[in-house]
């Protein structure tokens, strides 16, 4: 006896039904414009039913290969063990910059002094699951950009400086979690999601799109 739709976690529905209109998406089924209404909706309600009948009248489910690409897209992966654990970053009157597909080690030490230092995860490669930045900043400029299936600690403290932190603390418990130390003096650390979940929905979706169109 199966459960009843309302008794069914609300995001494990919300996962599905985003499952199935990428998928149907992807294979041409329904219209760019579609489909990005259809997500915003399934992002957004917090009704089962209104969920579910955003596919009601679509037949393709998601399939094997689809699920294999999600998890690759999706999921980190914490094994790489070529890669050093840790990375030493110096800014003295300059900038730093780790940005794009780049492997993420455990420990990151940041010395800014009147320079400036930018950190973007959003295409990272993550290999271990607890990530520390120890951070010290004087006078300097710091950004850090992640995306939104990320944790975030902020644990720095600042003196006469500006520490803003607006990425997310809840994502799940297999998610990386970065952990921010030191101190910033006379500086400034600000933390944000650069791409939004949906954002990276819709680029998924666009690839897996790219990669139909090319097998017709």
């Amino acid at each position: 006896m199966s459960v009843i739709l309302e008794d069914r976690p609300i995001e494990q529905v919300r996962e599905e039904t985003i499952d199935q209109l990428i998928f149907n998406y992807s294979h041409g089924v329904i219209s760019a414009e579609a489909f990005e209404r259809r997500l915003d909706q399934a992002m957004n309600s917090d009704r089962h039913q209104e969920i579910i009948d955003l596919v009601a009248d679509l037949t393709l489910k998601a399939d094997t290969q689809y699920n294999d690409n999600k998890e690759h897209q999706f999921t980190p992966s914490y094994s790489n063990p070529n890669s050093d654990d840790t990375l030493n970053l110096q800014s003295i009157l300059g900038n730093i910059e780790r940005s794009g597909q780049w492997y993420v080690p455990k420990t990151i030490t940041v010395n800014n002094i009147l320079g400036e230092a930018l950190l973007d995860f959003t295409d990272a490669v993550f290999q271990h699951q607890n990530v520390t930045i120890k951070l010290n900043c004087i006078l300097g400029s710091n950004k850090i950009y992640v995306p939104e299936n990320i944790n975030v600690v902020c644990k720095s403290y600042g003196i006469i400086s500006s520490i803003e932190n607006k990425a997310p603390s809840m994502a799940n418990r297999q998610a990386p979690i970065i952990t921010i130390e030191g101190k910033v003096v006379l500086g400034s650390l600000n933390i944000t999601v650069k791409k939004t979940i949906k954002e990276k929905f819709v680029a998924f979706a666009n690839n897996l799109k790219a990669a139909f169109d090319n097998d017709k």
